[in-house]
């Protein structure tokens, strides 16, 4: 016998980041009734997790966005060129609020049961609290970044300092100062935490498994001329950013890293570098597809490397030996 439902929808949600909080003010707008289930406190997904020192996007604000309201584009401005943390949390309140949808939202509701009704053709949901839902559609977003992953290390447990995660970051604010501090990984989170951490501790020790490839951000404040530019040619832009690879609107330097000179393939790699983010991954179609051009750009980072770190030895611990953008690429904002 199936348990009756307290709640019967046409649409659940189980999450309240940015995918959850899209998707709740379509099904709203189109007179459909719908709730989200979120398991943490507030809206934002995980930029409500992740408050850790240094936390910001990688993707520029302007992009890192809503499009499905010109209203919306128009009327919130970022103050970066890659938004903190803070900042997008208040953006993705913003939103709920603007659009009334905080009564569609259950906060500290986790849910633990899924279940496809086959006689009555419905989702049966449950949470921890005992409610069921029952709903014609069970919408998943929980994203890829909302389950944490702790490191399974022998003695873990009988470390008696303080021990914190990234991706579960209290809201209270960590000291750091005059604490001897291990950060344990180094990718896009952990340069990020590193970057902050380091100006405070009295010394700080970064352990590594595996080197990344890292670009510089070159962050700034948003210039007015430029924000009132793309606000102009925003639908546009967007449009365009649909047909690239990553959904970012960056122009390619060509069709092939090998069908230019030396010097002109330098001259575009420097120019991204020089410009910083990932746009540096567009710079050339072939990048992803051919190991030779491939090459080329994994050469010009570890140059780039060399440069930077003087230490032969700790230079040769931090590039990668994978291919060029087979994992993700970082961007330091340090």
């Amino acid at each position: 016998m199936v348990a009756k439902s307290d709640t019967e929808l046409d649409a659940v949600i189980v999450g309240a980041g940015f995918a959850g909080i899209h998707m709740l003010s379509s099904l709203v707008s189109f007179g459909y009734s719908a709730i989200v289930l979120e398991a943490g406190d507030e809206v934002g997904g995980t930029w409500n997790w992740n408050r850790y020192p240094g936390a910001r996007c990688d993707t520029e604000s302007m992009f890192y966005s809503y499009g499905f309201s010109e209203a919306l584009q128009q009327e919130w401005n970022w103050s970066e060129r890659y938004p903190k943390q803070p900042e997008i949390l208040s953006y993705a309140k913003h939103v709920v609020e603007r659009f009334n949808l905080s009564n569609n939202i259950k906060f500290n509701t986790r849910v633990i049961n899924i279940n496809w009704n086959k006689k009555n053709r419905k989702w049966g949901l449950e949470t921890e609290e005992g409610e069921r839902i029952s709903a014609n559609f069970c919408i998943m977003a929980t994203g890829c970044l909302s389950s944490p992953n702790y490191p399974n290390i022998e003695g873990l447990d009988d470390f008696e300092g303080e021990i914190y995660h990234t991706g579960r970051w209290p809201k209270y604010d960590v000291v750091f100062d005059n604490k001897n501090i291990a950060v344990i990984g180094n990718g896009s989170s952990g340069i990020q935490a590193i970057t902050e951490i380091a100006k405070t501790a009295s010394l700080l020790n970064i352990f590594q498994r595996t080197p990344n490839y890292v670009v510089p951000a070159h962050n700034r404040r948003l210039d007015a001329q430029e924000v009132a530019d793309i606000k102009s040619n925003y639908s546009i832009l967007r449009e365009k950013a649909k047909e690239t690879y990553s959904g970012n609107f960056f122009e390619s330097g060509g069709p092939s890293a090998l069908a230019v000179s030396l010097d002109e393939r330098m001259t575009e790699y420097e120019s991204r570098w020089n410009n910083g983010g990932l746009c540096f991954m567009a710079a050339y179609d072939d990048l992803q597809f051919n190991a030779e051009a491939n090459k080329t750009a994994a050469e010009f980072i570890e140059n780039k490397i060399r440069e930077i770190v003087k230490d032969k030895k700790t230079a040769d611990k931090l590039i990668p030996k994978n291919s060029f953008g087979c994992k993700r690429l970082c961007v330091a904002s340090g």
